[in-house]
C-alpha cells in the first residue's frame, strides 16, 4: 500500500462537523481574546446563522451582590435561554464560559458547541496568569450533553 492511498482512507470532514469546529473555535478564540485585555469574561454564545454568518450573543450582567460579584451562573443559565429561543435561526451554537479547573490548578475556558442535526463537540483550554498577561495550555477535549436543541 502507498501512502497516497493512505490518505485517501480519512474520512473527508462533513459540513456539521465543520460547523461544529469553526463555531467553537470562534468561541473560545473569542473567549481568549477577552481574557487577554480584560483579565476575564462572562459566559456568552457563538451563533452560525442559517446564511451561515457568526455572531456574538451577550447577556448584560445583573446586579452585583453584596460582595460585588456578578451571578454568572445565571448569565450562562440566561444565554442558553436565550439561544435556544432562537435555535430554528440556527445551524451551529457554541457557549462559553470562565472556570475553575481544580485538576488543572487553574482556570480555564469551557467550550461546547452543537449543532441543530444533534451532534456536540466540546473543550477546555486551561489558563494561568503570568507576568506578560496570560499563558493557555493546550486545547483538551471535554463531553458536554445537547442543550439547546433539545425539548
Amino acid at each position: 500500500m502507498n501512502d497516497q492511498h493512505a490518505a485517501t482512507d480519512v474520512p473527508e470532514e462533513t459540513d456539521q462537523d465543520r460547523e461544529l469546529r469553526e463555531t467553537l473555535g470562534t468561541a473560545l478564540g473569542t473567549a481568549q481574546e477577552h481574557i487577554q485585555q480584560n483579565g476575564g469574561f462572562f459566559p456568552f454564545g457563538i451563533t452560525l446563522s442559517n446564511d451561515g454568518e457568526l455572531r456574538i450573543v451577550m447577556i448584560a450582567p445583573g446586579e452585583p451582590d453584596e460582595n460585588g460579584d456578578v451571578d454568572a451562573g445565571q448569565m450562562l443559565t440566561d444565554v442558553h435561554d436565550l439561544l435556544r429561543q432562537g435555535r430554528d435561526d440556527y445551524r451551529a451554537v457554541a457557549v462559553v464560559s470562565d472556570v475553575s479547573l481544580p485538576d488543572h490548578g487553574s482556570d480555564g475556558i469551557h467550550g461546547a458547541a452543537e449543532h441543530r442535526n444533534g451532534e456536540v463537540l466540546a473543550a477546555i483550554i486551561p489558563y494561568t496568569p503570568t507576568a506578560e498577561g496570560f499563558a493557555f495550555s493546550a486545547m483538551e477535549p471535554d463531553t458536554h450533553e445537547p442543550s439547546i436543541w433539545v425539548d
